[in-house]
C-alpha cells in the first residue's frame, strides 16, 4: 500500500519578464482551447522512467529546483490580450508542488509510478494561473525509484521533454545549470519570440507560408473519397488505432537509408507516400509532416514548443519505390525548411485561398517520425550475441494489434507515427474508418513494411 505527500521546491532568483507568445505557444494554445476540459489533457506531454539505481530524495528535489532555473518555459504563464493574442509571463520566483508517493518494493514502485503518471497527465493545465509542469516521484526504501514529468504542450514538445530529462540527469550527477547553459546554449521562449517579431523571423515566416501556398495550389482537392455524412443524431464513430510491430523493418530501414544515401525518415516518408497513393488512387501524396525544427539556430537544445507541421507533396507517388525514395529525400528538405511559421497567419492564408478558389488541397494525412525520442532498446526475446536471422524470414515476427480507439478528430484521414520499440520499429496508425476501413489500414502498414524490406533485399544492397 502506498501513501502520498506533497512537497514544494522554490524558485527565488530565476529570469523574469513578459512579452508576446512564441508561434509554438500560440499554436498549441489555440488547438487546446477548442477541445474543452475533458479532451485538453490528451495534448499534455509526459515522460516517466524508473530511477535505477535509486537516488535519495533530497538531491532529486535540489536538482528539480535547479532545472527551474535553467529553463524559463517551466515557470512561464500565458494570458490572452484583448486582441486574442497570447502574452507570456516568466515568473522569477514561485513554488512548484512535487507529488511524492511512498511504497515498498520495486514491483509496487513500478505500478505506483504508472498510476501516478496517469493521474498527473489526466488533468488539464490552467496555463494562465499555474506553471506548466507537474512532477511525480515514487520513493521506496529511502530512495527515489520512479520519476514522472507532465508538461502542458504550450511549454514543451516531445523533443524538449527529452532535453529536460537529460538535463535533470546531468544535474543529479553534479552538473550545474550554468555549465549546462554554456555547453548547450538555447533560446529561451522570450528570446525566441523576440526573434520571431524581428526582420529575420518575419522573413522566415513569410517564406514558409509561401511554400505552403505553392504546395496547396498544386495538391489534390481530396486524397481519399469523402466519407458519407453520419445519420442525423448518430454519434461519430471512434477512430481505431493499429500498431504494426516489425523487427524486420527495424533492420531493413538503416540498410535502405545507407544504400540510397538518404535519411531513415525519408525512407519511411517515401513508403507512407507510396501507400497513400496506392490506397487513395490519387497519384500525388500530400502529407503534413511533423518537423522538430531543432536544426534551426538556438533551438537544438530548447525546452519549448518549436515542432510544427510542414507540408510535403510528392507527385506520382505510386511509381517504382526507388524513384519515389529518391524524390522524397529531395522534396522533404524543402518541407523541413518551411515548418517554422506563424500558424495564425497561415490559417488566414488558407482562408483566403478557400474564398478565392472555393476549395483547398487535402491536408488530412499526417506523418510523424518519433524514433529519435527514445534510445533503442534490445529485443528482450533475442539471445545476447545470437546472429540475426535472414531478413526475409524476420517478417514472420511481425505483429499487428489494435490497442485502443480514439475520439474522432476533425479533418483527419489518418495520423501515422513511427515509434522506436525494443528490438523493433512500430508503425502506429490512427484513422477515420469511414475513409480507411480496418482492412485498408492493415494493407497500408504491411505495405510500408514490404516496400522497405524489398528495397533492402534488392541486388546490390547487401
Amino acid at each position: 500500500m502506498s501513501t502520498t505527500r506533497q512537497l514544494e521546491i522554490g524558485l527565488s532568483s530565476g529570469r523574469s519578464g513578459t512579452g508576446p507568445a512564441t508561434w509554438g505557444q500560440q499554436a498549441i494554445w489555440d488547438t487546446v482551447r477548442g477541445l474543452g476540459p475533458a479532451d485538453a489533457p490528451r495534448y499534455n506531454v509526459s515522460l516517466a522512467a524508473p530511477v535505477d539505481p535509486g537516488v535519495p530524495l533530497a538531491p532529486v528535489l535540489d536538482a528539480l529546483g535547479r532545472l527551474l532555473e535553467l529553463h524559463d518555459s517551466l515557470h512561464t504563464r500565458l494570458t490572452q490580450d484583448d486582441d486574442g493574442r497570447l502574452r507570456q509571463t516568466v515568473d522569477g520566483a514561485g513554488r512548484l508542488t512535487v507529488q511524492v508517493r511512498q511504497c515498498a518494493g520495486d514491483e509496487e514502485a513500478a505500478a505506483a509510478g504508472r498510476q501516478q503518471l496517469a493521474e498527473l497527465a489526466g488533468q488539464a493545465f490552467d496555463v494562465a494561473r499555474e506553471w506548466p509542469l507537474r512532477v511525480g516521484l515514487v520513493e521506496s526504501g529511502g530512495l527515489v525509484r520512479h520519476l514522472a514529468f507532465v508538461l502542458s504542450h504550450t511549454a514543451a514538445d516531445a523533443w524538449g521533454l527529452r532535453r529536460l530529462a537529460t538535463d535533470l540527469t546531468a544535474i543529479v550527477l553534479g552538473d550545474t545549470p550554468q555549465a549546462l547553459g554554456e555547453r548547450f546554449p538555447a533560446l529561451q521562449p522570450l528570446d525566441e519570440a523576440a526573434f520571431q517579431a524581428g526582420d529575420r523571423g518575419r522573413r522566415r515566416d513569410a517564406a514558409a507560408r509561401q511554400h505552403w501556398r505553392r504546395k496547396l495550389a498544386l495538391g489534390p482537392e481530396r486524397l481519399f473519397p469523402a466519407p458519407a455524412a453520419p445519420a442525423p443524431g448518430a454519434a461519430a464513430k471512434p477512430f481505431p488505432n493499429a500498431v504494426l510491430n516489425s523487427p524486420a523493418l527495424a533492420r531493413a530501414l538503416p540498410m535502405v537509408a545507407a544504400g540510397h544515401r538518404v535519411s531513415p525518415s525519408s525512407v519511411l516518408l517515401a513508403a507512407a507516400s507510396a501507400m497513400t497513393a496506392r490506397l487513395s488512387g490519387t497519384p500525388d501524396a500530400l502529407l503534413q509532416v511533423v518537423v522538430n525544427n531543432r536544426f534551426l539556430p538556438g533551438l537544438a537544445h530548447a525546452v519549448s514548443t518549436v515542432a510544427a507541421e510542414g507540408l510535403f507533396r510528392l507527385p506520382d507517388a505510386g511509381r517504382e519505390f526507388t524513384d519515389v525514395l529518391r524524390r522524397t529525400h529531395a522534396a522533404s528538405l524543402a518541407t523541413y525548411r518551411s515548418a517554422y511559421y506563424d500558424k495564425r497567419l497561415l490559417d488566414q492564408d488558407i482562408a483566403v485561398l478557400a474564398e478565392r478558389d472555393g476549395v483547398v488541397a487535402d491536408r488530412s494525412c499526417f506523418f510523424n517520425d518519433t524514433r529519435d525520442l527514445m534510445p533503442a532498446e534490445p529485443d528482450a526475446g533475442a539471445e545476447p550475441g545470437a546472429p540475426a536471422g535472414p531478413l526475409d524470414r524476420e517478417r514472420s515476427r511481425t505483429t499487428l494489434s489494435w490497442p485502443v480507439e480514439f475520439a474522432p478528430r476533425a479533418n483527419v484521414s489518418y495520423a501515422l507515427d513511427a515509434v522506436q520499440a525494443p528490438g523493433a520499429l512500430e508503425l502506429s496508425m490512427t484513422a477515420d474508418s469511414a475513409v480507411l476501413p480496418r482492412p485498408d489500414m492493415e494493407r497500408f502498414l504491411y505495405g510500408m513494411e514490404e516496400l522497405v524490406i524489398e528495397a533492402a533485399l534488392a541486388p546490390g544492397m547487401g
